[in-house]
């Protein structure tokens, strides 16, 4: 095994990678990382010391690479599969990644903000309504760029789609979809893809530790999933 993902089940941004990695099927070891613990805190940090999840760690090529679309855009060059994760046109890669960036800037960022209040026992509510209403923006702006396309980027599915696919699993959570039909369909899109049903599936033993459970789809609750 040349590749290894240390990452979290639970985390938004190692779900990230994972469905890149699940598009074309790359074969890759999973490297659980507990940051409570205090030895694989200790191993994980030893590998990238900045301590931000994930990181992709490369034996064959002697590569450590962290950041989500850096990774993403390591395997689609030297590990590329049946999907394209980003396009070989210049112009229509320049909008994949500006809109992988939107979703980890516009998208993850004020929902993990929102998070983070909670788990501060309530926090700032100046806070968390800037950050609702960032989402409700960057919502707006989504439902606009779909339009009539299948995914967000255009037709084909992309690094865009896989930057999108957890964070607006984690942000409809706090803020629901209102009036945005476009957006719906589209998360609807993403949760039956494949690779995140995978990501999602795997994940499923970790949602009791999400702050906001009680607001996760009926399905994926853990005291539903018990039944």
């Amino acid at each position: 095994m040349s590749l290894f993902l240390h990452s979290h089940p639970l985390a938004s941004f190692c779900h990230k990678v994972l469905i890149a990695l699940y598009e074309n099927a790359t074969p890759f070891e999973a490297v659980h990382v507990d940051l409570g613990s205090e030895a694989s805190r200790a191993a994980f940090f030893s590998v990238w010391p900045l301590g931000k999840m994930p990181v992709l760690r490369d034996e064959t090529r002697g590569r450590i690479v962290p950041e989500t679309t850096i990774i993403i855009e390591y395997l689609d060059h030297y590990y590329p599969g049946a999907t394209p994760i980003i396009p070989n046109d210049f112009d229509e890669a320049l909008q994949v990644r500006l809109w992988d960036r939107l979703f980890d800037l516009h998208v993850q960022e004020p929902m993990q903000q929102i998070v983070a209040e909670r788990l501060r026992g309530g926090g700032d509510p100046s806070r968390v309504a800037d950050a609702e209403a960032a989402l409700r923006k960057a919502y707006g702006m989504i439902e606009r760029q779909l339009g009539d396309c299948l995914w967000i980027a255009g037709d084909s599915f992309t690094m865009a789609d896989c930057a999108a696919a957890p964070a607006l699993f984690y942000a409809e959570t706090l803020v629901a979809f209102v009036d945005q039909p476009r957006l719906q369909g589209y998360y609807d899109r993403l949760l039956a893809r494949a690779s995140f049903a995978r990501v999602l599936e795997e994940a499923r033993p970790y949602f009791k530790f999400y702050p906001y459970r009680e607001r996760l789809p009926a399905r994926f609750r853990p005291d539903e999933a018990a039944k």
